[in-house]
């Protein structure tokens, strides 16, 4: 579920700039998926995390630049996948 404190933190913030986090942390997931992909154990655990590269490439693609509540949900979440996974280490 968003946080609704969260998302004020972009009231005042031009939409081109709510993109350009929703891209650098679309970018940063990218990198740790790519990172664990490319140290998995097994073919099939290096095949799971290389389709979470694709499928946030495509969800990244699908967002309208212009969609503020998307951009800002998507944030959201892509942070909270990033704040767990390097809290477990990853």
């Amino acid at each position: 579920m968003p946080d609704p404190e969260s998302a004020d933190r972009y009231e005042h913030v031009p939409t081109a700039s709510v993109y350009d986090t929703f891209a650098e942390t679309a970018t940063q997931l990218t990198g740790l998926y790519t990172r664990l992909s490319d140290t998995a154990a097994t073919p099939a655990e290096r095949e799971r995390w290389w389709q979470k590269v694709l499928e946030l490439r495509d969800t990244k693609w699908s967002v309208p630049a212009h969609d503020r509540a998307q951009l800002i949900a998507h944030i959201q979440q892509w942070e909270d996948l990033l704040t767990r996974y390097r809290a477990a280490g990853g």
